[in-house]
């Protein structure tokens, strides 16, 4: 693997703090909803569950709505039957974009997802010609400059991320990336944490085993794109094998 594209992080973050934020919410609202369904409302047993507690809690998302999602979860109370949709895209200039999504209507999700394809003059692949592309793996987030005085050096931090079992690596400036498999994952960031090292992210994301170089030109016409996509209400994650 050669890195990865954390868009998504990157938008919700933004997200958080300008008029998007009730759209945020409602994306992670569903994703606990979905969550809950699948393995039960009690976060220590359900790692899905605890991370999408994690990024609630991020981003400030009121208790009163992390409640409703979680008993909707449950069915407690009545809720929108929520269905898990991946698109497979091959975007601007080639780029290989997996996007994973949450809907209530499969088919009315497809109708504007096409609009946005055509639009930027990009196409949906068929089932498994990008994701063969892309490896499930635990991505934990962290700055150097935000590490205690021993962790300084970027050399001392990546050995300590592979003695704490990670697969790879990949810095973006202060920023470091570090995959583990993903049952690997938790006990990871643990051994991490308890040496001192402050995290800033957490999840289990699709990476890319190599990214591409492209021309400004279509950098930005991919930028573009990605803000389109991730607009769309259904939107999950999106996942790009650029760095942008």
């Amino acid at each position: 693997m050669a890195g990865h594209s954390h868009w998504a992080k990157i938008k919700y973050k933004k997200a958080a703090s300008d008029a998007k934020k009730g759209q945020v919410f409602s994306k992670i609202a569903r994703e606990i909803t979905i969550a809950v369904r699948e393995k039960g409302p009690n976060p220590e047993f359900n790692p899905r569950l605890r991370l999408a507690l994690e990024r609630a809690k991020e981003v400030n998302m009121p208790s009163d709505n992390v409640e409703r999602a979680i008993k909707r979860g449950t069915g407690e109370i009545a809720g929108e039957k929520l269905e898990e949709v991946m698109f497979e895209i091959f975007g601007p200039g080639g780029t290989k974009i997996l996007l994973t999504g949450i809907t209530d209507n499969k088919n009315r999700s497809f109708t504007q997802l096409k609009q946005v394809l055509n639009k930027h003059n990009a196409k949906l692949g068929n089932e498994g010609s990008v994701r063969w592309f892309f490896k499930k793996m635990a991505s934990l987030g962290l700055k150097l400059s935000q590490q205690p005085p021993e962790y300084q050096e970027k050399e001392t931090i990546e050995l300590l991320a592979i003695e704490a079992g990670a697969q790879d690596f990949y810095w973006q400036g202060d920023e470091l990336y570090i995959y583990f498999l993903p049952e690997e994952g938790e006990k990871g960031k643990k051994f991490l944490i308890d040496h001192g090292l402050k995290i800033d992210s957490f999840s289990l994301e699709w990476v890319p085993q190599e990214n591409i170089q492209l021309e400004e030109k279509d950098v930005e016409a991919n930028k573009k794109f990605l803000e389109e996509l991730d607009d769309l209400d259904f939107t999950q994650e999106i996942y790009i094998n650029l760095n942008l």
